[in-house]
């Protein structure tokens, strides 16, 4: 009886702390925003079960404690903490909760906001999802200004140039540390493909460029060695990769979007970029500053290292039918970026 008035108290001050934390060596630092949300609580539990991951930092405005008390219970090496947001105090101070969660953090990765709904695009989001993101990323530049940042919070396509110019107001943005997550487009491609030429996933690697929004992306099938398509074919995958969101967003009826999917697409690619900052050879298609196209920003395969993005690789020869997507997608990909760009210089 002792025993467990000693172990609900400890658990209760804790709690009262706003915070879990459960020891462990820290080398690689991993935080998550947004982590008791759909994508949020999923990529969090890839993360901790990561070998790449050493500590994982938890954060969102409710239930972090709760997650990463969960979570911490699972026999991985790395060590979990999980923070809310400071009370609102006067006089007014800064957010301790996120300089918690963000102090140290080599990846930082973004999911917060909030998910679509049937009926809405991503850039329906923009309005909620745009303040968010910016009020994150100013955390980050204060709190990890040396971090890697993943954008995961759509619309992608306005979410990176927000976080770009916030990083810009606060003179620590670095094009080579900030990446849009656009491994899910490339996840949905790959299955798609394996699905329809009767092949393992893991045997496919599509290159998909452009952005993370319906027209936007553009999967190059036609670099795919082997798959064989009729026109009606290409053009049923192709335009399923490129709105294999609404397909989810249908299916849950309401209930939310594309989560697990996403959650592990996530995983995907910040355990990459962990690698990559350990010395692996590491390349992987994101959304970033880019001089491939007369888009400020652009998805296409970038090879990372130690320092984040280190060389952005030419975009090669688009098919005549990859081509003129690309053409319809230009003007709305350029579109949605400045729509980021005046969010934050209104």
């Amino acid at each position: 009886m002792l025993i467990n008035r000693l172990a609900t108290k400890a658990i209760g001050n804790a709690l009262r702390q706003r915070g879990f934390h459960s020891t462990a060596a820290s080398d690689a630092k991993v935080a998550v925003l947004g982590a008791a949300g759909g994508i949020g609580q999923p990529l969090s539990l890839l993360c901790k079960l990561s070998p790449e991951v050493d500590e994982l930092s938890c954060y969102d405005i409710v239930g972090t404690p709760g997650v990463a008390a969960d979570l911490s219970h699972i026999p991985t090496k790395s060590s979990t903490t999980g923070s809310l947001p400071s009370p609102v105090s006067w006089p007014p101070r800064h957010n301790g909760g996120l300089e918690e969660t963000l102090s140290g953090a080599d990846v930082v990765v973004i999911p917060a906001g909030v998910p679509r709904k049937p009926g809405m695009t991503r850039d329906d989001l923009f309005n909620t999802n745009a303040s968010i993101v910016q009020t994150l990323v100013e955390g980050c530049a204060k709190f990890c200004p040396d971090a890697m940042i993943a954008i995961i919070s759509n619309p992608v396509n306005s979410t990176v140039p927000i976080a770009a110019e916030v990083l810009k107001k606060h003179g620590v943005y670095n094009p080579k540390k900030l990446v849009g997550v656009t491994t899910l487009d490339v996840c949905r491609a790959n299955t798609f493909v394996a699905n329809s030429q009767g092949w393992h996933p893991k045997d496919v690697d599509v290159t998909v460029i452009g952005g993370h929004a319906g027209i936007t992306i553009l999967p190059l099938f036609s670099r795919v060695d082997g798959a064989k398509f009729t026109d009606e074919e290409l053009e049923a995958i192709t335009v399923r990769t490129q709105f294999g969101g609404d397909e989810v967003v249908a299916a849950k009826a309401g209930a939310g979007s594309a989560t697990l999917s996403m959650a592990y697409a996530g995983f995907l690619f910040t355990e990459n970029v962990l690698k990559a900052m350990r010395g692996e050879d590491v390349t992987q298609c994101a959304f970033v500053e880019s001089d491939l196209t007369d888009a400020t920003y652009f998805a296409s395969p970038c090879k990372f290292g130690k320092d984040g993005v280190e060389e952005i690789l030419p975009l090669g020869e688009l098919s005549a039918y990859e081509k003129g997507w690309f053409d319809k997608m230009m003007p709305e990909l350029k579109k949605q970026i400045q729509k980021g760009v005046d969010f934050v210089n209104k």
